[in-house]
């Protein structure tokens, strides 16, 4: 991974005060993602930490977890699992509900989108307090792959997420910010 590349990212993120909530300091990656340079390089970092593992399946949680996700399963020849906010899945779904920042959530997957045969890296833009990916970690754990990665484009260093996360579960980002 070429830092200067990943310096270059990270400058391109913006931030957005009291978003969703007052006193949240939103990091938004969307400028980051409409960057054609930004972008290809976020893809080929991400990439370039699972080559070799044997990766099977990308599971991207709703909605910018689907934009790298993608991007990932595309790059490493493997599948890709959305995890979704509840009602949009059309067939058979389990369930996870979690707390988060500011209040609490349920996230879905089809039942069938993984199997024991499966490696998989569970992905997501931003690693902010953990909940979301810890619930997203335990819905796939239930499937019982192979392996479980988690990867995520940046972690904000303040908030501890790492901490919400089993410390047996490799979790890599691009790059972090120190704050909130």
């Amino acid at each position: 991974m070429n830092r200067n590349d990943m310096e270059r990212v990270k400058a391109l993120v913006r931030n957005i005060p009291d978003f969703p909530v007052a006193g949240i300091q939103f990091k938004d990656l969307t400028t980051a993602f409409k960057d054609p340079f930004a972008l290809r390089a976020m893809a080929d970092a991400m990439a370039e930490l699972y080559e070799g593992r044997g990766v099977t399946k990308v599971a991207g949680i709703e909605s910018r977890g689907f934009i790298g996700g993608a991007l990932l399963a595309a790059k490493l020849g493997a599948g890709f699992v959305p995890i979704r906010k509840p009602g949009k899945l059309p067939a058979d779904t389990i369930s996870m509900s979690y707390d988060k920042e500011y209040g609490t959530d349920v996230i879905e997957m089809h039942r069938d989108a993984i199997t024991s045969d499966d490696v998989v890296v569970i992905h997501d833009d931003l690693l902010a307090t953990g909940g979301t990916m810890l619930a997203a970690f335990k819905m796939v754990k239930s499937m019982n792959p192979k392996a479980v990665y988690i990867n995520f484009v940046c972690t904000l260093k303040g908030l501890n997420g790492r901490a919400m996360l089993p410390a047996e579960v490799e979790v890599t980002s691009l790059f972090d910010f120190d704050g909130k």
